[in-house]
């Protein structure tokens, strides 16, 4: 079974993946600003989530497609920027699924910043940041006018119930 904090972040990521069912193409490279298109958004995810599991936890350099979203030039496609953050959750989860509670006190193997923060803290960065994406792609939804939209916060009791980390 995978850590508490990592079931934390994978029903984080199906929120997202809830709150952007139903979008077009259009109105995902569609931006509104000064908010970015919700197409960026996507590939910005999957640019963090590249940063933090491959680069900075197994030091592998993948995903160059990545780079333009890190630059901060416009995503291509939703099919792309989709494509890519599949490729990227499912590579990290094979990495997350090994991390223990020892292994979150503990900066990255290969992260080398100055005072790098500890695993766990780079799991919680990530979580909140799927959140703070969520509540901003909801919103260009509603000023695009979109209906039925996801609402809240889903099953969380089903899919990440609060459990001890022993």
């Amino acid at each position: 079974m995978a850590h508490p904090r990592v079931e934390q972040l994978r029903f984080a990521r199906s929120e997202w993946v809830r709150g952007l069912r139903g979008l077009s193409d259009a109105d995902a490279r569609r931006r509104l600003e000064p908010m970015n298109s919700i197409s960026w958004m996507v590939g910005h995810l999957a640019w963090h989530e590249r940063l933090v599991w491959m680069e900075r936890g197994q030091g592998l350099k993948v995903e160059p497609v990545l780079d333009a979203v890190a630059s901060g030039l416009p995503a291509s496609t939703l099919k792309d920027m989709w494509a890519a953050w599949r490729r990227m959750t499912a590579a990290a989860d094979t990495y997350l699924d090994t991390l223990t509670t020892a292994d979150l006190l503990v900066p990255l193997p290969h992260d080398g910043r100055a005072n790098a923060p500890a695993a766990g803290s780079q799991i919680q960065r990530i979580t909140y940041h799927y959140w703070s994406h969520i509540g901003e792609a909801s919103a260009v939804r509603q000023i695009l006018g979109h209906k039925r939209l996801a609402q809240f916060v889903g099953p969380i009791e089903d899919k990440a119930p609060y459990r001890s980390e022993k």
